[in-house]
C-alpha cells in the first residue's frame, strides 16, 4: 500500500476547513488543518507536507505571504490559493494555482490536487527487465 499524501489545509473559516478536510480524507489524503497562517507555517516546518491548500484572506499571515514563506523553504511543494472575496488574483503569485471559491466543483479541486502531486513526484519511470526467453521489455514504476 502506498503512503498517503499529506495536505496542509488552511482557512480561518472553520466550517469550510472542516468540509474540505472530510472531502480530502475520504479520498485517501492525510490532512493537517490550521485556522491561521502562522500556525500553518509551523506545521509546514515540521516536514512531511506534500501540498498546501490555503485561503487568501486571513488575519495575520495571509495566504499570499504563507505561500511565499513555504516556497522560500521548499520551492517544489505545490500550493493552491483560493478566495471567496477575490475572483481574479493579479499579484505576483507564487502559488501553483488560484481558484475563486464557489467557482469550481469539488471534483475539479480533487483533480487539480492529483495533477499537482503527480507533477511534484515526477513522471513514472520505465524499468527494463528480462523475460525468460532473453528479450527485454519495460515495466512502469511509480
Amino acid at each position: 500500500m502506498k503512503p498517503k499524501r499529506t495536505i496542509l489545509c488552511v482557512d480561518d473559516n472553520e466550517q469550510s476547513l472542516s468540509i474540505r478536510k472530510v472531502m480530502l480524507e475520504t479520498r485517501g489524503y492525510r490532512v493537517i488543518t490550521s485556522t491561521n497562517g502562522r500556525e500553518a507555517l509551523e506545521h509546514f516546518k515540521h516536514g512531511g507536507v506534500d501540498l498546501v491548500l490555503t485561503d487568501l484572506i486571513m488575519p495575520g499571515l495571509d495566504g499570499h505571504k504563507l505561500i511565499e514563506e513555504i516556497k522560500s523553504l521548499s520551492p517544489q511543494t505545490p500550493a493552491i490559493l483560493f478566495s471567496g472575496k477575490t475572483k481574479i488574483y493579479e499579484r505576483d503569485m507564487r502559488a501553483d494555482l488560484f481558484l475563486p471559491k464557489g467557482m469550481y466543483a469539488p471534483l475539479e479541486l480533487l483533480e487539480r490536487i492529483r495533477l499537482l502531486l503527480i507533477r511534484k513526484r515526477g513522471p513514472k519511470r520505465v524499468i527494463p527487465f528480462s523475460l525468460k526467453d532473453g528479450s527485454q521489455t519495460g515495466a512502469v514504476a511509480s
